[in-house]
């Protein structure tokens, strides 16, 4: 998918650019697969900001994602590549041989007319769903379950994937997107190839409504608050902070360690993506 930029005709235009969109089907979304999606501004049950810099935006449907790609055997027909509001990657929609239908992140190089399918009968190719048992080493995979069943929670944004490297017993060991290196247990699914949408990462937004379009609202930084917003806030004049970088619960924001000891996934990382 190109990059489209448009003239100059204002200050927002001039070092603005779009996704030309020119891969997508000119068609209205799966009304079965939609859903009502509220908007929370960050905000957790009891109405407190968990979450900052959030708030208003576009208004959303979500589109019901298979994740965990469990229609074993079954092939599919590609009948279109939709665009999703929820998400960097775009999204295929499948029609299966029994007439069910559903959502999958679209893989880079799939099309409309292609035949899809998951489970150990299924060939490796693009798009194919397969237990990390059956894949080849070496393969590109996105989409890849950490616990089996429960559907994939890595590699799902534009241009990402791993890549499975070795397999050891009853687990295989995949090189992730940030460098670690880890291990998943080789019943656990996966899709092979990379997410499509690459061009992503290149658009420019040009102005800052774009991101409030988003539901992205101003980031304002610690040192302009005052002592009871932000640690960092407060002094007479402009002051540096007068302690290292932190957010307003006083966790450091510039590299220190927040990750819990007593994690059950830390035995399953064989090299960390940040080198001690």
């Amino acid at each position: 998918m190109g990059i489209k930029k448009y003239k100059p005709t204002s200050a927002g235009r001039r070092h603005g650019s779009v996704l030309d969109f020119s891969e997508l089907s000119k068609v209205k979304p799966e009304k079965s697969l939609l859903r009502p999606l509220k908007k929370t501004g960050g905000r957790n049950n009891h109405g407190r900001i968990t979450c900052r810099r959030r708030g208003g935006g576009h208004k959303r449907r979500y589109r019901v994602i298979d994740f965990k790609r469990r229609k074993l055997d079954v092939p599919a027909r590609v009948a279109t590549i939709e665009y999703d509001p929820n998400r960097s990657a775009n999204i295929a929609l499948l029609h299966y041989a029994d007439g069910e239908k559903a959502y999958i992140i679209a893989p880079l190089g799939l099309s409309v007319g292609d035949t899809l399918m998951s489970g150990p009968n299924a060939e490796p190719n693009t798009g194919n769903a397969m237990a990390l048992a059956d894949i080849p080493i070496g393969l590109q995979i996105h989409n890849v379950e950490l616990t089996a069943g429960r559907g994939g929670q890595i590699c799902r944004t534009a241009g990402s994937y791993a890549q499975l490297m070795a397999r050891e017993g009853n687990y295989a060991v995949v090189l992730l997107p940030s460098g670690e290196l880890r291990r998943i247990h080789i019943k656990c699914m996966a899709t092979i190839g990379r997410i499509g949408n690459t061009d992503h990462q290149n658009v420019k937004l040009g102005k800052a409504g774009r991101r409030r379009h988003m539901g992205r609202r101003p980031k304002v930084r610690g040192t302009a608050m005052n002592p009871v917003d932000h640690p960092m806030g407060g002094g007479e004049g402009r002051t540096a902070g007068g302690r290292h970088p932190c957010g307003p619960t006083a966790v450091l924001s510039k590299g220190g360690r927040t990750r819990s000891r007593t994690n059950p996934s830390n035995k399953f990382i064989i090299r960390r993506r940040k080198k001690k």
